[in-house]
């Protein structure tokens, strides 16, 4: 299966370990936009907030092409700054994107309990509970 990695910045040096996991169990893994420089949008906030924007906004474009690209997205959605099992704004366009164009969507962890659980809920992903074997 093709998979796109989704996960927040800040938990970006957690992903080399479970994407060598799929890549073994037969996968093949897309890395989300900034994996290299995941405090690259930082940097844009300091240049402008019009250079910050131009940069969001051709994120989430890529962010589509790279969902439409693949047969899932796996949401890294593991605890940031105490909230556990953290899912923030650009992943859950992400799990938004996947969703309404019939990709599967598969949570780590299982759902936080924050602004999006219910529109989460609603989209119903497959929680994997930290078992990549689940991927189907």
């Amino acid at each position: 299966m093709k998979i796109f990695i989704c996960s927040s910045k800040h938990n970006y040096y957690k992903i080399a370990p479970i994407k060598e996991a799929l890549e073994k169990l037969g996968h093949s893994i897309t890395l989300p936009n900034s994996y290299d420089e995941p405090m690259k949008e930082e940097d844009m906030k300091l240049i402008s907030n019009e250079e910050h924007s131009k940069w969001k906004s051709a994120m989430i474009k890529k962010q589509r092409e790279k969902i439409n690209v693949n047969d899932a997205i796996l949401v890294l959605n593991f605890d940031k700054n105490g909230q556990e099992n953290y899912i923030g704004g650009a992943t859950f366009l992400e799990i938004f994107t996947a969703w309404d164009t019939g990709k599967k969507v598969f949570l780590y962890n299982n759902i936080p309990d924050n602004i999006f659980k219910d529109e989460l809920m609603g989209i119903n992903p497959i929680i994997l509970n930290g078992d990549l074997s689940k991927i189907r």
